[in-house]
């Protein structure tokens, strides 16, 4: 399966827990991208606290896992995008939806 998890938020829990799907689906050897925009491009910017999103996040990356980061959500918060958040187009979101069997949206 092709899985897109996009990701529209900056609370820990809830980005925490999209990538803990997103890496089950990964273990299952499912396809899965994810795709930030608005507020959740700030990934890579939200407090540790008791949920890991930067272990959850780099766990993803490590198995192969692709996050994109919408550009112009970036540009609006002064930022070039990461490694966690590479600038992405909304082309490459449309192009992610249009190939992708589910859409999960958090």
């Amino acid at each position: 399966m092709k899985l897109a998890i996009t990701i529209s938020v900056t609370e820990p829990e809830v980005v925490f827990n999209a990538l803990r799907l997103g890496n089950y689906a990964r273990a299952q050897g499912d396809e899965v991208k994810c795709f930030l925009i608005g507020p959740g491009v700030e990934l890579d910017r939200l407090p540790a606290s008791k949920f890991d999103v930067r272990g959850q996040a780099e766990s993803f990356l490590n198995d192969g896992g692709k996050i994109l980061a919408c550009g112009t959500c970036l540009k609006i918060r002064a930022s070039e995008g990461s490694e966690l958040c590479p600038l992405s187009t909304m082309k490459d979101l449309y192009e992610l939806i249009r190939e992708s069997d589910k859409v999960v949206s958090f």
